[in-house]
C-alpha cells in the first residue's frame, strides 16, 4: 500500500476540479465544445448564407460563447462538400440547410412585361391608323378640288368615287368618253341605228334612254340623261356588266387593228 503515499508518507491528493476529468495526455479544450456552443445557440441566432449552405450564427447581443460558435462555424464550413458536415452532431447538422440562388421572373414581372408589349404593339398600331386616316383624307381633298373644278376629269372623278371604283380608272373612262362625245355632255348621236329606231345615243358615254334609265346609279336616278355625272354612272355600269371590268380598264372595246368600237 506504500505506493499510494507521497514521499513524505502521506497519500498522495487526488486531483481536483476539471482536470480530474481528463487523462493526463490530453489536454482540456481551451473554449466550450461545438456541440454545446451551437446547441446553446439555437435561441438567438439568425441565418446567414456561407457558400451553398445556410449556417446559423448569433445574432449582435449574444455572449463570448455563442461568439465563439460562430467563429468555428465560419472557420469550419469551408464548402458544400466538407466532411465536416458529416461529422457534426444531429443538434449542429439540424441547423444547417442547402441554399440555392437563381434568378426568377415572377408572375407580376411577367404580366408587366406583356402589358409593356401590348402597350407597345397597340401604339404602333395607332401611329399605322392615324397614318392611313391621313393619306385618305389628302386624297379625298384633291379628289373635291378635282370635282369642284368640273369639266371632264371632275366629272369622271365624281362619278368613280359615286360608283366605289379607284381613281386609277380615270384615265380609261376618260378614253372611251373622248372616242365617244368627245367630252360634250349635250352630244347627241343623229345618224346611227338607235338613232333611227328613235332612241338616240346622248350624253357623255352615249347611252340610250333605256339602258342610262336602268344602269344610272340610284343616287342620281332623278338626273336627265345629259347630266355629266349620271351619264358616266350609267355607261360605266352597262360596260361592266356587259363587257366586264377589264374591257373598261382596257378603256373599251377595239378591233384586230387596235381601233376602238363603241360598245
Amino acid at each position: 500500500m506504500a505506493g499510494h503515499r507521497s514521499p513524505q508518507g502521506t497519500r498522495a491528493r487526488r486531483a481536483s476540479g476539471a482536470a480530474r476529468h481528463h487523462a493526463a495526455e490530453r489536454p482540456a479544450p481551451t473554449g466550450p465544445s461545438l456541440r454545446n456552443t451551437v446547441v446553446a445557440s439555437a435561441a438567438a441566432v439568425g441565418a446567414v448564407a456561407t457558400g451553398t449552405f445556410t449556417a446559423l450564427l448569433p445574432t449582435p447581443g449574444d455572449t463570448a460563447t455563442t461568439a465563439g460558435a460562430a467563429e468555428t462555424i465560419d472557420a469550419t464550413l469551408v464548402s458544400a462538400g466538407s466532411t465536416f458536415i458529416a461529422d457534426l452532431p444531429a443538434a449542429a447538422t439540424g441547423m444547417l440547410a442547402p441554399v440555392s440562388f437563381e434568378t426568377a421572373t415572377d408572375g407580376a414581372e411577367i404580366a408587366e412585361l406583356a402589358f409593356l408589349d401590348k402597350g407597345h404593339t397597340m401604339a404602333q398600331e395607332l401611329a399605322e391608323r392615324q397614318a392611313e386616316e391621313q393619306r385618305i383624307a389628302a386624297e379625298r381633298a384633291e379628289l373635291d378640288a378635282l370635282i369642284a373644278s368640273g369639266g371632264v376629269d371632275g366629272w369622271i372623278a365624281q362619278a368613280l368615287d359615286i360608283l366605289d371604283l379607284s381613281q386609277s380608272l380615270a384615265p380609261s373612262v376618260k378614253n372611251i368618253i373622248m372616242k365617244e362625245s368627245g367630252g360634250n355632255p349635250r352630244a347627241i348621236n343623229n345618224w346611227d341605228s338607235n338613232a333611227r329606231a328613235g332612241t338616240p345615243s346622248q350624253g357623255l358615254m352615249q347611252t340610250i334612254p333605256s339602258t342610262f334609265a336602268h344602269y344610272v346609279h340610284p343616287s342620281l336616278a332623278g338626273e336627265s340623261i345629259t347630266h355629266p355625272v349620271a351619264n358616266i354612272t350609267a355607261g360605266i355600269r352597262y360596260m361592266i356588266d356587259t363587257y366586264g371590268l377589264d374591257t373598261l380598264e382596257a378603256g373599251g372595246r377595239t378591233n384586230s387593228s387596235g381601233g376602238y368600237v363603241g360598245y
